[in-house]
């Protein structure tokens, strides 16, 4: 194959088209076409085509066969398939239907670029400003002004005794309490079984009062339990877990805190309980002695 292509392209290389051979044939063929013509004229025969016009297209088709004689030894010496050749094809009429959906019209070339198309909504959402259709209904509402839940509310505020019925109460700090930390006992004495039980201490703020932990000497897992700052107190509240009972006999509440420096006074301080045995309620309420 090597010596193929070599062989073609020194003979292309070598090849030089005669020219005067060429232009002496078809000035014969435009010699040999007037005779025809004047022939034809005297004899009242139609007359053929015009010379000229045989002559260029002879011309042409020449010129042609050696332009592609060329191309296709090229080809062949440099080992390459020639491109596929395309055919121009006239435009098509405009169809009677009118312009086709991507043809610009007047109208169109003057109304400037068009405006991007706005995104689908999602099926089900809400657009800006319209609830959507399977939007849920805003179920917020303002908040009614009522009493406080239970859990700030004071407990036993009606209560003017240390006890009530089945119920007994004491109030006293620990005598292992010191000049930098207190616990305030609760102690209470019930006659019957309790099913609902909650109680609350309230410390003082005599300066620098601060939680430092509660116990009872219930169970642990029959109560919720809460520690908060209110106002000038700190806040201890027990409260008794559903479906749980207090059984009769003593029980104890403690309250552990920080204070300042020094002896304080427990004066301030106070308790209170509500309680229910047997669908009746009771309440006490009690304070702590004030250190001379």
């Amino acid at each position: 194959m090597d010596d193929v292509r070599k062989q073609l392209r020194d003979a292309a290389a070598e090849h030089r088209p005669d020219r005067e051979r060429m232009l002496a044939r078809v000035e014969r063929g435009m010699e040999r076409d007037a005779v025809d013509q004047l022939g034809a004229a005297s004899r009242g025969r139609p007359r053929r085509p015009a010379p000229w016009l045989r002559i260029a297209g002879a011309t042409a088709a020449v010129a042609g066969v050696f332009a592609l004689g060329g191309y296709a030894v090229a080809s062949l010496v440099q080992g390459e398939d020639p491109p596929p050749s395309t055919v121009g094809t006239p435009a098509a009429p405009d169809s009677p239907a009118g312009p086709s959906p991507s043809a610009s019209t007047p109208d169109d070339e003057n109304a400037g670029p068009s405006a991007p198309a706005e995104p689908a909504q999602p099926s089900g959402k809400a657009t800006k400003g319209t609830p959507g259709k399977d939007a849920a209904p805003d179920t917020k509402r303002p908040p009614k002004k009522s009493d406080p839940p239970p859990s700030t509310r004071r407990l036993a505020p009606d209560a003017k005794s240390v006890e009530d019925g089945y119920l007994w109460s004491d109030g006293s700090v620990d005598p292992q309490s010191n000049d930098f930390w207190a616990q305030s006992t609760l102690t209470f004495k019930t006659g019957e079984p309790l099913t609902a039980l909650s109680v609350e201490l309230r410390v003082a703020q005599t300066g620098g009062v601060a939680d430092t932990g509660n116990w009872r000497s219930l169970p642990a897992d029959d109560f919720t339990v809460s520690v908060r700052e209110e106002g000038d107190e700190l806040v201890y509240r027990w409260t008794l877990k559903a479906g749980r009972t207090v059984p009769e006999g003593e029980h104890v509440f403690a309250g552990q805190y920080n204070h300042a420096e020094g002896g304080r006074d427990a004066g301030e301080d106070t308790y209170a309980a509500e309680a229910t045995a047997s669908g009746r309620k009771a309440a006490v309420r009690g304070d702590f002695a004030r250190t001379s």
